[in-house]
């Protein structure tokens, strides 16, 4: 298969901080792919590599058979971005600030005006930049970076900072993108559900190294996936041992908020066995939940954090 994007053995340092530490990855072209991890994790760094702003202290970037050494041109062609933050001028309307952009490209009207359909924005091309929601700015941006029909799309986290219902504006025009128009895509994100819903292929980074990569299933299902009892108690109890029985892989307790976790293999086999043992013990429950592990548990296992934690700066 043809691969639009090969990292092979990269490694970012700055000072004592071992940004990106070792990184192999291959994105076969038309893939969607999820970099997944805390703040500081090493995500951002990566991208900025792949885009060509930041130079590898070792290893190699190859973006369509191209590297930033000697395809430089060329490869600024084949490659669109869309950042966490962009900054627009104020006094021009959305469709002056594509134009603007577009011009750069020596692209006709007629790709603005795409563009601008293709992340919903056909209502507000008239807008100053300066009267758009977070939302629709991101929007912009996106159509900016699609501008010259790129054959990789890098997102360094594009949804940071949205309110529910712009992210998932968002979403759907990243989906739309992916489904209808093949195109390739990298996503760096802390939303795990953002990665769960968004794409193909979740790549879960902590530390400036790969942890684990493969589809959702793949992830759970290579690390004993489990089903979980999330409950918490009235009262106050410092050990909850007498709810173990023989179908527990996991019980964890948290004596602050009095709120525990009991990780089973089926909800359906053994949330009956549960019940009985608070009902024997004449405990009152406060909550009961069940759901399947995330990949924040997941996450948790591997490293002891949760993604939306914050390790040290990249």
């Amino acid at each position: 298969m043809d691969n639009i994007l090969e990292i092979h053995d990269v490694c970012k340092h700055f000072k004592d901080v071992k940004a990106v530490d070792g990184v192999n990855l291959v994105v076969p072209r038309g893939e969607f792919v999820a970099l997944l991890g805390p703040n500081g994790a090493g995500k951002s760094t990566l991208v900025e590599m792949i885009e060509g702003i930041q130079v590898p202290d070792r290893g190699q970037i190859t973006i369509a058979g191209m590297n930033w050494k000697h395809h430089k041109n060329e490869l600024h062609k084949r490659i669109g971005i869309s950042l966490q933050e962009n900054h627009f001028m104020e006094k021009l309307t959305v469709y002056e600030t594509v134009n603007l952009f577009a011009s750069l490209y020596n692209l006709p009207e007629s790709r603005v005006e795409e563009v601008i359909e293709l992340v919903k924005l056909q209502e507000k091309r008239k807008a100053l930049s300066s009267k758009l929601s977070g939302g629709q700015k991101q929007r912009m941006a996106l159509a900016i970076a699609m501008l010259n029909q790129a054959e990789l799309l890098l997102l360094d986290e594009p949804t940071t900072g949205l309110d529910p219902t712009a992210r998932h504006e968002i979403w759907d025009i990243l989906s739309s993108l992916h489904k209808e128009h093949g195109l390739s895509m990298i996503l760096t994100t802390h939303y795990m559900e953002e990665a769960e819903y968004l794409c193909s292929r979740i790549v879960m980074m902590n530390k400036g190294k790969i942890l684990a990569q493969g589809t959702l299933g793949e992830l759970l299902a290579s690390n004993n996936s489990s089903e979980i009892i999330e409950f918490s108690l009235d009262g106050h109890f410092t050990d909850v041992e007498f709810l173990r029985w023989d179908g527990t892989r996991q019980l964890t307790w948290d004596n602050a908020r009095q709120h525990g976790e009991i990780h089973v293999a089926s909800i359906v086999d053994q949330l009956p066995v549960f019940l009985a043992k608070v009902k024997e013990q004449h405990l009152d429950l406060s909550k009961l939940e069940c759901r399947r592990k995330t990949l924040d548990d997941l996450f948790i296992e591997m490293t002891g954090t949760h993604l939306n934690a914050t390790t040290e700066e990249n």
